[in-house]
């Protein structure tokens, strides 16, 4: 499959499940690979398209092996691999494009997999205009939220960001809820994304850093 090309994305995905976990386009997530279950879903998409879909539960509290998914996650490429001394893998997906669940497949090697619509997301595959995000509005609403969590940053190296990979990386890396990151996932476009993440940080600077209530 050529890079951006959506018309040769894959009819079938394997997907990970994980709670809390966002991987967005143009973004790159690292991931420790452990379980039997999935040594083998990366070894057999190593071998075909390299793409693996990010796609969290639905309920959090599900402890189920294969618990309900949410109905959209995000594919990635395997760009970054790794293998260690006790045999597990160090990955690293880069974005490339949202899906919605069709239809989910019967189970491979003990790892899942969905049938994927990727018709509603084709712009996805497009570099984002940075010049949507509202930066003077985002960056000071940031600071306050790196505050009451007692983070540091090189704030230097923030303000040199571009602004689309600025939303990317705050909506992938700060620890909002799981229903915080679905929305952050299932916004249409950059501007709505970056909209949300500024009334995330500004509903956490009025609640102390709580923005659980934000998003139902």
């Amino acid at each position: 499959m050529r890079p951006g090309s959506f018309a040769m994305l894959p009819d079938t995905l394997a997907v990970f499940p994980l709670v809390g976990v966002l991987l967005l386009p143009h973004g790159r997530l690292p991931l420790n690979i452990f379980e039997p279950r999935y040594l083998a879903m990366t070894q057999d998409t190593l071998g075909a398209e390299s793409l693996i879909g990010m796609i969290q539960p639905s309920d959090p509290a599900d402890a189920s092996e294969n618990p309900p998914l949410y109905n959209v996650g995000c594919a990635g490429r395997i760009s970054g691999f790794a293998e260690t001394k006790d045999n597990c893998f160090l990955i690293t997906l880069t974005g490339l494009c949202r899906f919605a669940v069709r239809e989910e497949l019967d189970l491979v090697q003990g790892y899942r997999r969905v049938r994927p619509d990727w018709s509603a997301h084709a712009g996805d595959m497009r570099m984002p205009d940075p010049a949507v995000v509202p930066r003077d509005r985002l960056l000071p609403l940031l600071k306050a939220y790196l505050a009451a969590h007692d983070i540091e940053v090189d704030w230097h190296a923030i303000e040199k960001v571009s602004s689309d990979q600025l939303v990317t990386s705050l909506a992938m890396a700060c620890p909002f809820a799981p229903n915080e990151k679905q929305a952050l996932l299932e916004a249409p476009h950059l501007a709505d994304r970056a909209e949300l993440m500024i009334s995330l940080l500004a509903m956490a600077a009025l609640d102390g850093g709580d923005t659980s209530d934000m998003v139902n």
